[in-house]
This record gives structure tokens, C-alpha cells and sequence, in this order.
């Protein structure tokens, strides 16, 4: 037998009803419900269901233990926050639109990351370092639950690393203020309150993140299938691919079809729906 989760807390009776015809029965688990399915489940039904009924439904892959769960790994702009820092920052010099532009092709998978970055990073140059405190304090937002995510791993004590291909500014401010286990992302050089218009170092990349996961992995003495991961662009599919279980949340289609579980409708706080599996 295969385990589905509805994401949702309550159901009308269109979506009920829909959802019954197809799965038999649901359970009630913490706020969500749960139906139990044979394991050779048609998944273009599934498809139906999540167009039908409007809701975020996944099947939980058989390997999937949450118990074991030791470490959630994510990703940061447009996963954990709801902007991506550097095209904010780029606004700062008028360059939002051609930054832009740069970073969906990147996200997509269409760009090599690194080079996209550089090239991003390289129309910053005597910026000064105020702008990218003024994006921190007045743009940058948690993406719904995010809080209650987080609060949840801490109460299962599921450790929580935050990697992204954005730049440390940003990370250490918010594992200062979120209380993180561990953070990795790119240094911008900055020199006399300026930015050089360079990065420092290794560019966190795809295979950088891929990297930290495994790093974490030996120095917590766990393996990756103790792990979960969690993004939204084409360059946090290695990381997700490593990991035990892969979330995309409100990601790019090339995301989407290559996660474990998707996450369209509901905020971060889903994530921890899949903790709730009895097995």
C-alpha cells in the first residue's frame, strides 16, 4: 500500500466527495488527511485529482521514513523567503529588468548558473553596501509558515541548513535571526562600502549545494536518506536529487517533475505534513 497526503485542513464536499470516489477513505491526521492507495496507483488520476480539487496531493515515495529524518536542507530566495535578493538589489541601480530576466533563465535550467551569476553579480559593481541592508529590511519577507516550519523541525529536533546561490548578507542575517543550524551561500567582495562587482571563492552552485548536503551528512553522522531537501529552481536539483526526500515548493516545471512531493497551494508549513506519516 502507498500513502497520499492531502495538504489541507478542511474539506468542502465537492472536494470530499472527489476525493473519496478516487482514494477510498481519508483519515484525519494532525491538519491534513491521509488515504491509503495500492502501490500500482494510477498517477495520471493523481493528476486529476490535484486539477480537480485545486489542493496540494502527493504520494509519499516507499523509501520515505520521517522518523529517521535528521536534517532538512533548503534552499533560500523564492523557497524560504519571497524575493530573490539580487534582483532587489539590481533595483537599487535601476537594472531590476535585465537582472531579472538573467535569473528566471538560470532558475529555469536554461543558463549555466555560475556564469549567470557572475554576470548578475557584475552589473553591482559601486553599489553601495546600504543598498543591500535596505533590501533586507525593507523587501525581504518569509514565504508563508516559514516560521511554523521551522518551529516544527526544531520540536521533532530536525537540524536546518539553509544553502543558496544568493549570497551570505543575507543567509547569516536570517540564521542570526531564525535560530538556523548551518547556512552556505556566495560572498560578494566589497571594498571601501562598495561592491567590487565580483564574488569570493567557490560560486555555490548546483553541485556546491549538492556538496553541503553531504558535507552535513559526514559531520552529523547521519546518511542522506535521514534528509530532505527543499527548492524551487533548477539549481537545487542535484541537492534535491541527493537527498532522501525532494520538495518542490511553488518551482519551475522542470522542478516539479523531478520532485518527490510538490507544494503549489499551501505555504512551508505543508513540509511538515510529512512527518505525520504512521508507518
Amino acid at each position: 500500500m502507498a500513502t497520499i497526503i492531502i495538504h489541507e485542513s478542511a474539506l468542502n464536499f465537492d472536494q470530499s466527495n472527489t476525493l473519496e470516489r478516487s482514494l477510498g477513505k481519508l483519515s484525519r491526521v494532525a491538519n491534513h488527511f491521509q488515504a491509503e492507495v495500492s502501490d500500482d496507483f494510477d498517477y495520471e488520476q493523481f493528476q486529476t485529482l490535484r486539477s480537480k480539487t485545486g489542493l496540494d496531493i502527493n504520494l509519499i515515495p516507499g523509501h520515505f521514513q520521517p522518523k529517521q529524518i535528521q536534517l532538512m536542507i533548503s534552499d533560500m530566495d523564492s523557497t524560504l523567503i519571497g524575493i530573490e535578493c539580487v534582483d532587489e538589489i539590481a533595483d537599487m541601480v535601476n537594472l531590476k529588468p535585465q537582472v531579472s530576466e538573467i535569473t528566471e533563465a538560470a532558475m529555469r535550467g536554461e543558463l549555466d548558473f555560475a556564469a549567470s551569476l557572475t554576470k548578475r553579480v557584475a552589473l553591482l559593481k559601486d553599489l553601495e553596501i546600504g543598498a543591500l541592508e535596505k533590501v533586507y529590511n525593507e523587501r525581504l519577507h518569509l514565504n508563508p509558515g516559514a516560521e511554523t516550519w521551522i518551529n516544527g523541525l526544531k520540536d521533532k529536533d530536525i537540524a536546518f541548513a539553509l544553502v543558496s546561490g544568493g549570497f551570505t548578507y543575507f543567509t547569516e542575517r536570517l540564521k542570526s535571526e531564525l535560530m538556523l543550524d548551518f547556512t552556505r551561500a556566495n560572498v560578494l567582495e566589497v571594498e571601501n562600502n562598495k561592491l567590487t562587482g565580483k564574488v569570493l571563492g567557490e560560486i555555490i552552485g548546483a553541485q556546491a549545494k549538492a556538496d553541503f548536503l553531504n558535507e552535513l551528512c559526514d559531520q552529523m553522522g547521519i546518511n542522506l536518506n535521514q534528509t530532505m531537501a527543499i527548492g524551487d529552481g533548477a539549481n537545487d536539483l542535484l541537492m534535491m536529487h541527493a537527498a532522501g526526500l525532494s520538495i518542490a515548493y511553488h518551482a519551475k516545471p522542470k522542478v516539479q517533475a523531478e520532485a518527490d512531493i510538490v507544494l503549489n497551494v499551501r505555504g512551508l508549513d505543508a513540509v511538515l505534513d510529512l512527518l505525520h506519516i504512521q508507518k
